[in-house]
This record gives structure tokens, C-alpha cells and sequence, in this order.
């Protein structure tokens, strides 16, 4: 699939400020199964910007505006191709023991910083073993939603597993920390993603909407050749694995690690903002495989 992808924030100070330094996490990444043809990126007021990639590889967008001011808009532009990923593999329990997987497992193994108290996941870790690593995956797709309705009033950005637990309810980066927190109670590596959904209508009858960012996992599954294993997306959410619909923009241990944007600004003044991403379709018939 094809996108085009207009991803927009302004914010209005109610007086001036100054030195005002952000970083963004906003262009879509290139992998296996995607490509980014074409990225612009355009403040007002302008100013310069730079580039790096951060510790898990996703790219950071760095500018800051030393002169006084009273509102910035962050204009991004992107063109985007996805494929569907190839099928997942499908191997034993015993397969995540090989020292290959546990070296590309490495610290998405690792427990959080957020770990729910002792004991409080154990039913829901009993639940979700199944016969093999790829079968857990899959049945942790359909009892997060089972067990936990989507509410957008139920959470906010700093929620914890904990959180979701207690109120029985929350947003696609708690159901996704929560699977962090299941796969890697199993032994399989896992990681948080952010990106975008297409969720449009099946019959084709969208061919642009409005989206928010979306959060999604990644499970490392091991191949039963002792080959290199493999990363598997994965929509809890959604009830299903990730496929061409989901535009990713990075990964890490968890939500802190790919922020979309984060900044700060000299002064006392107020700030409201308005955001929106709006991803189009293009020509469905272009892939994004070499």
C-alpha cells in the first residue's frame, strides 16, 4: 500500500517565549516490508534542524527556536510504501533457549520499570501459555480486548499496567504494555511500537481520513532451523498480527523510548496546541519489497 502522510501541530502561546527546543520522533521508518520514498519537514518560524538516530535506531528530529516568539507549526510531509510481511514462523518453546535468539533478544527481555506487584500477572500469564511462542502471540491478541475494554477516558499518557488492571480499561499503549509485560514474563522478547493505522472501511470507499497515532508490539518468535529469528508485529488492539495498514515510526522498550514529541520553552506563558495526521491512500497497487 501506498500513503501519504500530513502530520501537523501548531501551538498558540498566550505571550512571548523563547528558546523553544523539541524533538520529534515523526518519520516513518524503512524496514523489510517498508520504505519511506519521500519525508519534508518545515517549522514556522523557521529555523534550523538536525537529525540522528537514537539508541533503537528510530530517527529524532532536533530544532529549537532561540528568538522570541508566540506560536510554532511543525508541518511534516511523508510518502510511505508497506507490504504485507511474510508468515510468521511457527516453532517450539524449547527454540527461544538457543544462544542465537538470546543474543538478538538481548534487553527486550528485560523487565520494566513498571512492573505490576508481585503476583498480580500470574493469572493472566497462566492464561495466555499456549502450544507454542507464535500461538501465545496470537492468543494474547484476543484476550487483552476480552478482558479489557478500549476507553479513552480510563488512562493517560503515564498510566501503568497497574492502572489498566485496576480500572479494567484503557488505550492501545496500555494493552500494549501489558503484552510487553506477558510476552517477556514467557520468555519472548518484545517491543513497544508507534506508528499509524489505516482503518478505513474494507469496501474502499475512504481513500483519506483522519488518524492518531497508534501504538502496536513486536514479538521476536525464533525459527525452528536455529536460524535468525524473526520480529512479528502484533495489534492487541486490534485483534490481529500487523500487516501493510500499520505505518510504523520506531520502536523500543516501551512508550518513553519513542515519544512522538517532547519539548520545552523559555518563559510563563500558556500554551493550547492542535494536532491532526491525515494518511491518504494512493496507488494500492505499489510494493514496498525490492
Amino acid at each position: 500500500m501506498n500513503f501519504q502522510i500530513r502530520y501537523l501541530t501548531e501551538y498558540r502561546y498566550d505571550g512571548p517565549v523563547s528558546d523553544n527546543l523539541n524533538a520529534l520522533r515523526v518519520r516513518p521508518a524503512t524496514t523489510s516490508t517498508q520504505r519511506c520514498d519521500d519525508f519534508q519537514f518545515r517549522t514556522d518560524p523557521e529555523t534550523r534542524v538536525q537529525s540522528h538516530r537514537d539508541y533503537f535506531g528510530t530517527e529524532v528530529i532536533e530544532f529549537g527556536i532561540p528568538k522570541i516568539h508566540d506560536h510554532l507549526t511543525i508541518d511534516v510531509r511523508a510518502r510511505v510504501v508497506t507490504s504485507e510481511p511474510a508468515e510468521p514462523p511457527e516453532s517450539s518453546w524449547e527454540a527461544l533457549g538457543t544462544p542465537a535468539y538470546e543474543e538478538a533478544a538481548g534487553e527486550f527481555l528485560l523487565p520494566g520499570p513498571a512492573e505490576p506487584p508481585e503476583g498480580l500477572l500470574d493469572g493472566l500469564v497462566e492464561t495466555t501459555r499456549a502450544t507454542t511462542p507464535l500461538a501465545t502471540l496470537k492468543l494474547l491478541c484476543e484476550l487483552i480486548p476480552d478482558r479489557f475494554r478500549y476507553d479513552q477516558t480510563a488512562t493517560y499518557v503515564g498510566s501503568t499496567v497497574e492502572d489498566l488492571l485496576r480500572v479494567g480499561g484503557g488505550v492501545c499503549q496500555d494493552f500494549v504494555h501489558l503484552g510487553l509485560l506477558l510476552l517477556r514474563r514467557h520468555g519472548i522478547a518484545a517491543r513497544y511500537v508507534s506508528g499509524y493505522l489505516w482503518a478505513a472501511p474494507a469496501d474502499g470507499s475512504l481513500d483519506s481520513m483522519e488518524v492518531h497515532t497508534h501504538a502496536w508490539l513486536e514479538a521476536l518468535l525464533p525459527t525452528e532451523e536455529r536460524g535468525e529469528p524473526v520480529w512479528v508485529g502484533a495489534d492487541p488492539t486490534n485483534r490481529r498480527l500487523a500487516g501493510e495498514t500499520h505505518v510504523k515510526i520506531g520502536h523500543g522498550r516501551h512508550y518513553v523510548d519513542v515519544p512522538p514529541i517532547k519539548g520545552v520553552y523559555r518563559g510563563v506563558a500558556q500554551a493550547t496546541y492542535e494536532a491532526s495526521v491525515k494518511l491518504t491512500r494512493l496507488d494500492p497497487a505499489t510494493s514496498a519489497r525490492a
